[in-house]
């Protein structure tokens, strides 16, 4: 078991002063002080998802930054942070002694579906915010039923409502196939599609699944291909998605390829899939990539390079986990700061529902803004799409927003 703290508090930083006459009396919940407020995480630093615990590590070392800049509003974030091996049964058990025996305020972007899933009701039945789940299933955007659980990731159906505007503007007449993983995940991202396509769902005629302990997507590849679609719609994860690009490029089947963001990192999928075989593969992004040189000369992307050099050192700040890590951080700094003195848990979630709108994350794109409300848990639902032009992925075209309503 891995137990890491990170304490220590001075004064205030610029940008994170907030006037004292706004908040003229203090409550708290167990876990928040004059002094401190108790933040509880779960991360993968060993187990098969041990390249996430990357994240937690880069979420660490900003907090780190922040209380030596004199924390928020005065008081110090103590982040207790415990290793669960993206293992649901040991996340269950290390969210219960973050809770039980720790006394954390609020959890802070546990890491994985799976890993969310184990805890959610618990969590909500405690009534402890689940905030900024790094998740990006329907289930955790869903305020009726889970009211203390909040995601910080595109959920996968807003994701598929965007790629349903997509090629209802650009590929009106398209024939589609779907190769989709049998999980939560898929299932999500096959009813978003649909559900945006409304009465042209009819454009679907082929989908194909496949189950995480398939050895290859090769035989769900060449059927898709019969089907006579001339639009892929492929969701997957790196290693299947890496596989559905390569096999398509030795079926010689050149529809429009459309892949979901989860499978989009170039060393994870698109190197071995073959880049050649990745050009002009469709996707969409919410965030500034560290290794697009447009980027170069931009102010929030220097502050990121600035503070990996300072403060994580070790990490690879050209990787989309370490930028994933910087900017969910600012978005936990910025709710806590939105709080005042109000450090309740109720507030808590009222914050991360309410970001200020000049509240600009120094990675997002621009144009976007943070869009959670009280009845629309979904925090990011815009887009901007993307292609792969063999070498790097290209921005194109404006910000999208999904205004699809939940379902």
């Amino acid at each position: 078991m891995t137990h890491l703290r990170f304490a220590g508090a001075v004064a205030l930083a610029a940008g994170i002063t907030l006037s004292t006459g706004a908040f003229a009396q203090k409550k708290y919940d167990t876990g928040a002080t004059d002094a401190e407020i108790k933040v509880g995480q779960t991360i993968p630093l060993s187990g098969p998802a041990s390249a996430y615990g990357a994240i937690g590590k880069v979420q660490a070392a900003y907090i780190k930054m922040i209380n030596e800049q004199g924390g928020v509003n005065g008081r110090k974030i103590n982040l207790i942070q415990y290793d669960d091996a993206y293992n649901p049964p040991k996340t269950v058990e290390q969210v219960r002694k973050l809770v039980e025996s720790d006394e954390v305020l609020t959890t802070f972007q546990l890491i994985g579906t799976p890993s969310n899933a184990a805890v959610q009701k618990y969590l909500n039945d405690k009534k402890i915010p689940q905030l900024l789940a790094a998740t990006g299933a329907t289930r955790f955007t869903d305020p009726k039923n889970f009211p203390w659980t909040i995601a910080y990731n595109p959920n996968y159906q807003s994701e598929g409502h965007i790629y349903a505007q997509y090629i209802l503007a650009n590929h009106p007449n398209a024939k589609i196939a779907i190769l989709y993983q049998n999980d939560d995940l898929g299932r999500d991202y096959v009813k978003g599609l649909k559900d945006a396509l409304g009465a042209k769902a009819s454009m679907v005629i082929s989908e194909a699944p496949y189950e995480l302990s398939d050895p290859t997507v090769d035989a769900q590849m060449v059927k898709l291909k019969s089907s006579g679609a001339d639009l892929f719609y492929n969701m997957t994860t790196p290693k299947f998605g890496a596989q559905a690009i390569k096999k398509a490029a030795e079926l010689g089947w050149k529809p429009v390829h459309i892949l979901d963001i989860n499978a989009t990192p170039v060393s994870q999928t698109l190197v071995p899939a073959g880049l050649d075989n990745a050009k002009d593969i469709i996707s969409v992004n919410y965030g500034k990539d560290p290794l697009d040189p447009q980027w170069d000369n931009d102010a929030g992307m220097k502050t990121y390079k600035a503070f990996m050099a300072k403060y994580a050192p070790a990490e690879d700040a050209n990787s989309g986990i370490a930028t994933y890590g910087y900017s969910t951080t600012q978005y936990l700094i910025q709710i806590l700061k939105q709080c005042g003195d109000d450090l309740t848990r109720a507030n808590i979630m009222k914050q991360a529902t309410n970001i200020k709108t000049d509240f600009v994350a120094d990675l997002a794109l621009p144009g976007m803004k943070s869009t959670g409300e009280k009845d629309d848990y979904r925090i990011n639902k815009q887009f901007q799409m993307m292609k792969f032009d063999g070498k790097r992925w290209v921005l194109f075209g404006p910000i999208l927003t999904d205004t699809f309503k939940a379902q």
